[in-house]
């Protein structure tokens, strides 16, 4: 539970799709969240658990489990914000592609590949000059910006994607007041929610199905595996809007 978690550690998930559609999608991931609209054509995702907290996995793992979850089942960009005591990054999930990454020390030090922030930008159509040359800013040393300042950096590049977080729901503050502010401005649920949980459902069975057979085909496990998981997730979706 989240009084139980360590106020240090937290995620924040942002997802480039309308709200509507991406809480009928986190209904999929049987964790609560709370749902809230964060600009112009993205919404942000905070967590009601901790899974990190009961000696699991660390929570850059299990947040790299969500957003890679979400963008192979909608096939939209998830960018994950997560942080704990010792350091905090960002993970860029966009369909099958292999998710990118980066992450600094809790002094701000950065710890990744420079080549991660390019294919970040690249990958979510930033300017190449402009964008880029922020995000190079964040990926080298500085005194000055530790590793929360480091994310709100981030937070400040998105915005020239249309991001915009709702005021005080920052990277870097303890979980629980991130779970009580976002009930404010949490996108109400519809009567109307099995309609987008239905379309997910299909296209999630639709693209199951080639690529369970191609990978069957070709002899590849990991296909058949994701393939699989995307029958699966349709079937029960279709089966919970009956």
């Amino acid at each position: 539970m989240l009084s139980d978690a360590n106020p240090d550690t937290g995620a924040l998930l942002l997802c480039r799709a309308a709200p509507e559609t991406v809480t009928a999608a986190a209904r999929l991931l049987r964790e609560p969240f709370r749902c809230v609209a964060a600009g112009d054509g993205w919404t942000a995702l905070v967590p009601g658990t901790a899974p990190w907290g009961d000696g699991g996995d660390p929570v850059e793992r299990v947040v790299a489990g969500w957003a890679g979850a979400l963008a192979v089942g909608g096939q939209w960009a998830v960018v994950a914000l997560w942080w704990d005591p010792d350091h905090s990054g960002f993970l860029l999930a966009s369909g099958f592609r292999r998710p990118v990454g980066f992450a600094w020390l809790a002094a701000g030090t950065p710890v990744g590949e420079d080549e991660a922030v390019h294919t970040f930008a690249l990958r979510l159509g930033l300017d190449p000059v402009l964008d880029v040359q922020a995000l190079e800013e964040l990926a080298r040393p500085d005194s000055a910006a530790d590793a929360r300042a480091r994310l709100i950096g981030l937070v400040a590049v998105l915005a020239r994607t249309g991001v915009v977080l709702p005021p005080g729901l920052a990277p870097g503050a303890p979980l629980a007041e991130l779970w009580a502010l976002a009930a404010r401005y949490e996108v109400a649920a519809t009567h109307g929610w099995a309609l987008p949980v239905r379309a997910l459902s299909m296209a999630q069975l639709a693209l199951g199905v080639p690529m369970t057979a191609w990978g069957l085909r070709t002899r590849r496990g990991p296909w058949v595996a994701a393939g699989a998981v995307l029958l699966a997730s349709g079937a029960l979706g279709l089966r919970r809007t009956r």
